[in-house]
């Protein structure tokens, strides 16, 4: 789908936008497209516009003072992606926003953002839902981070983004999930081996029986 029918889609599956407002919406949003490993935004600058992304796949990630990467977030198709301290303050972002797919983006700047606020109900209703969602998010994680194994944080992920663990590299989602790439790998196999097996005819065989 064109990066338009897309948001298009997104918007009209949660809330009431008519076509003049989402002619609107086309008139200040910009079509942009990354490569695989292009950057939309770089730690130093000042972020200019917020990202929703049409097609593809982007990640945002921090590099501390060894040169360690920290990936924050995954933005696959339908996600908004924001630095909004330095699009609201100015100051230089602390953050890599990098594709890790050839993606399609739709670019919003902060002028355009207050109009769709002020003019766009729906868009209003949106942002202020994603908003919440956002933060409910990000608690999750400190809390999970805080008290949960790292074989529960990676279940919670499976669970919560299925559709990006087969797309990202593993060592993206260990250091999203804040462990090491061996550790994710021993994971997986662990959770392998305990998976029923089935014999012929699909049903549970004796080994299986055994185990539990």
């Amino acid at each position: 789908m064109a990066a338009f029918d897309v948001l298009h889609a997104f918007f009209k599956a949660r809330v009431t936008i008519t076509d003049d407002e989402f002619a609107l919406m086309r008139s200040v949003m910009v079509p942009r497209s990354l490569a695989s490993g292009a950057f939309l935004l770089r730690a130093g600058e000042i972020a200019q516009q917020a990202a929703f992304v049409a097609n593809g796949c982007l990640r945002s990630y921090t590099v501390d003072s060894k040169g360690k990467e920290h990936i924050v977030q995954f933005a696959p198709e339908t996600y908004w992606l924001a630095d909004t301290t330095s699009l609201m303050t100015r100051a230089p972002s602390q953050f890599f926003f990098e594709a890790i797919e050839d993606s399609d983006l739709l670019l919003l700047d902060g002028p355009g953002h207050e109009r769709l606020v002020r003019d766009v109900r729906g868009y209003a209703e949106s942002f202020r839902t994603g908003l919440q969602k956002h933060a409910a998010a990000k608690d999750r994680r400190i809390v999970s981070a805080m008290s949960a194994s790292a074989e529960e944080r990676y279940l919670e992920f499976l669970n919560t983004y299925p559709s990006i663990v087969t797309r990202v590299p593993q060592w993206m989602l260990a250091s999203y999930l804040g462990i090491s790439p061996e550790t994710l790998s021993r994971i997986r196999k662990n959770l392998s081996r305990r998976k029923p097996r089935r014999a012929r005819g699909g049903q549970p065989s004796g080994n299986e029986n055994q185990s539990r």
